[in-house]
C-alpha cells in the first residue's frame, strides 16, 4: 500500500508539472478560495503585512501527515511575530481534509483548492510544498517537499526575524 501512494504521489508529480514557475522575488498568484470548514472565500492578500508560509497539503499525502505537527508547532511559537501560517488543502475531499486537520488539532487558517488550480499556478511539482511569502506579497523562500523543525529553524525564523536572508533560499 505504501509503495503505491508514493508511486501515486511521483506519478502526480511528474504528471502535474505545470508551466507557470515561481522565483524568489515574483509576485504570488492569489484568487478567492473557499475556507476550509467555514463559511466564506479567503485570499492570500488578506494576510498582507504579515510574512506567510503558504503549506500546501492533502489528507492522502503520507509526508503532509508526517510534517503537520512540526508547522502547527511553529504556528503557535511564531504566530504574534507578524507571521502567518497558511494551509492550503489541494486536490482533495473536503471531508478527508476536515478529519485531517482535526486529527492533527491544526489551528492555522486553511483554504481549499479543490480541483488544484491554484496549486498549478504555483508551479507545484507534487506534495507537499511550502512557499514563504514577504510582506509585500513576493516569494522569499520556496521547499518542495515536507518540512521539519529544524528546516523551519534553520530557513524561516532567519528570514521573518529580519536576520541575514538565505540568498535565493533553498529548493530542496
Amino acid at each position: 500500500m505504501g509503495v503505491l501512494a508514493v508511486l501515486a504521489l511521483l506519478a502526480f508529480g511528474l504528471l502535474s508539472q505545470s508551466e507557470a514557475s515561481l522565483e524568489i522575488g515574483d509576485p504570488v498568484p492569489d484568487t478567492d478560495l473557499p475556507r476550509l470548514g467555514e463559511e466564506g472565500t479567503g485570499r492570500i492578500d488578506e494576510f498582507r503585512g504579515n510574512w506567510v508560509f503558504i503549506n500546501f497539503w492533502a489528507s492522502w499525502c503520507e509526508p503532509c501527515r508526517q510534517e503537520s505537527p512540526a508547522l502547527e508547532r511553529y504556528w503557535i511559537e511564531h504566530r504574534d511575530d507578524d507571521f502567518v501560517m497558511l494551509g492550503i488543502d489541494s486536490r482533495d475531499l473536503t471531508d478527508d481534509a476536515l478529519a485531517f486537520i482535526e486529527d492533527f488539532e491544526l489551528t492555522y487558517p486553511m483554504l481549499r483548492d479543490g480541483d488544484g488550480k491554484r496549486s498549478e499556478a504555483f508551479g507545484m511539482r507534487g506534495f507537499p510544498e511550502s512557499f514563504l511569502v514577504d510582506p509585500d506579497g513576493n516569494l522569499a523562500l520556496l521547499r518542495r517537499g515536507p518540512v521539519d523543525d529544524e528546516y523551519l529553524e534553520a530557513n524561516v525564523t532567519p528570514i521573518i526575524s529580519d536576520a541575514a536572508p538565505i540568498p535565493g533560499g533553498p529548493d530542496g
